[in-house]
């Protein structure tokens, strides 16, 4: 995958915990929890830094989206998905339905789901703003309470936003 590539890597400490990073010169290739305890190897580049520098943007409510290059590996039904959930605005959500549909399969939500789980680069590629039909919240891969965290902390900036 990455074989001619140096792939560095650092962890980032975030209000919903450490994210692990993964970074070769050119784009992000992963962001994703790292509940694991233990030391791990930090060998930061300038996509890490920028990564480290607007995420910590994100949860002081002064940056709703992201300028990173982006990397994530995955089939071509993932990248479409992914794609869907990357150009959904900031403190809205869509439903697994929506998505499907957007990516011309109606009938597909679970295949959606699906590949939305396998995202690689959490937050920045918002899969948390995909939500049930019903308004429920759904599953996130972060875990629930982060998907919660993450859609109000949206929602509460873009409220106080509203309110100026």
């Amino acid at each position: 995958m990455y074989a001619n590539h140096a792939i560095y890597q650092t962890i980032i400490a975030t209000p919903l915990g450490d994210l692990l990073a993964k970074a070769s010169n050119e784009a992000l290739v992963s962001l994703e929890f790292y509940d694991r305890k233990g030391e791990i190897f930090q060998n930061e580049n300038e996509i890490l830094s920028v990564t480290t520098k607007q995420l910590g943007e994100y949860f002081a409510s002064s940056r709703k989206s992201f300028t990173l290059p982006l990397a994530p590996q995955g089939t071509h039904f993932w990248q479409l998905a992914w794609n869907i959930l990357h150009s959904i605005p900031y403190a809205t959500t869509l439903s697994y339905k929506q998505q499907a549909t957007l990516i011309g399969n109606p009938k597909g939500y679970r295949a959606v789901a699906n590949a939305n789980t396998k995202n690689p680069i959490v937050i920045i590629i918002p899969c948390h703003r995909v939500i049930n039909a019903n308004g429920n919240i759904g599953g996130y891969s972060g875990g629930i309470k982060r998907k919660e965290f993450l859609l109000e902390l949206e929602k509460q900036y873009h409220l106080s936003q509203q309110n100026q």
